[in-house]
C-alpha cells in the first residue's frame, strides 16, 4: 500500500471512530475535532481523519468561529486537504451559523381539547372521507409533531395501534392526543370509536405513554372524549 492510501474511518480501531460514538452516545458526546473527522472522512497512511482534525484545529487555535471564517481554498492549504473535504466542512459550518440565526418558534402547548382541535381542524374537518391523526406531545405538552396515520372513506377508517404506537416511540411522546374526523358531520362517537379509545389506552398504559384525549372532528365543531368524561 502506498503512503498515499487512504484509511476511511471504517478502518480506524473501534475505539477511535467517532461515528460509532455518536450513534452510542450522541452527537453532544464528540469533541469539536471528532466531528470535523466526521466529515473528513478519511485521511491517508501517516494521518488519520481525526488526526488532520486536530492539526487543523490546533491551527486555528481551537476555535470554531476562526475555522468558520476560512474559505474553501484557505482550508485546502492544509495538507491532507482536499476541495471536497474542506467544501463539506464549509457547508457544516455554513449551516450551524443559519440554525443560530433563525428564529426559533415556540411549540404550541395542548392542553385542553380546544387548543387540540386548533391544531386539527384546518387538516380533517372538512375532509369528504376519515382520517385518523397523532398530536404528539413531549413531557411539557407541548406539540412534537402532528401525523395522520391513516386515511379511509366516507364511512370509516382503520386506525392500526401499531403504527400509532410506533409513532409515539419514534418521536419519544410521552403522550399523546388522538383525532378523527366525521364527514357525516356527525359529532357523537361509535361504537367503533369507543372500543378502540379503549384499546388504546390500555395499550399506550402499558409503555407508560398518556392518551390525554380523543376527538372526533367535523365542519361543525367538535367531540372530546376527555371533556366527556370517556377515557
Amino acid at each position: 500500500m502506498s503512503e498515499e492510501s487512504r484509511l476511511s474511518i471504517r478502518d480506524w480501531a473501534k475505539d477511535d471512530r467517532p461515528r460509532e460514538k455518536l450513534m452510542a452516545l450522541g452527537s453532544g458526546s464528540l469533541s469539536d475535532a471528532e466531528l470535523i473527522a466526521i466529515l473528513i472522512r478519511s485521511g491517508s497512511t501517516k494521518e488519520s481523519a481525526l488526526d488532520l482534525a486536530k492539526r487543523i484545529m490546533g491551527q486555528v487555535g481551537n476555535d470554531l468561529h476562526r475555522l468558520g471564517g476560512k474559505s474553501v481554498i484557505e482550508l485546502t492549504e492544509f495538507k491532507g486537504m482536499g476541495e471536497a473535504k474542506a467544501i463539506a466542512i464549509v457547508a457544516a459550518l455554513e449551516l450551524g451559523r443559519r440554525r443560530r440565526t433563525t428564529e426559533v418558534q415556540e411549540r404550541p402547548s395542548v392542553t385542553t381539547s380546544s387548543s387540540a382541535y386548533e391544531l386539527v381542524r384546518a387538516k380533517i374537518s372538512d375532509l369528504p372521507h376519515e382520517e385518523f391523526w397523532l398530536l404528539l406531545l413531549d413531557r411539557g405538552n407541548r406539540l412534537l409533531e402532528s401525523r395522520a396515520v391513516s386515511k379511509g372513506g366516507l364511512h370509516g377508517t382503520v386506525a392500526d395501534p401499531k403504527m400509532i404506537f410506533k409513532a409515539a416511540l419514534d418521536r419519544r411522546a410521552s403522550s399523546i392526543v388522538l383525532c378523527h374526523n366525521h364527514p357525516s358531520g356527525q359529532l357523537r362517537p361509535s361504537q367503533e370509536d369507543i372500543a378502540l379509545t379503549r384499546k388504546l389506552v390500555d395499550g399506550a398504559r402499558l409503555l407508560d405513554i398518556a392518551i390525554h384525549d380523543h376527538l372526533i372532528v367535523a365542519s361543525g365543531g367538535y367531540y372530546s372524549f376527555a371533556d366527556n368524561g370517556m377515557l
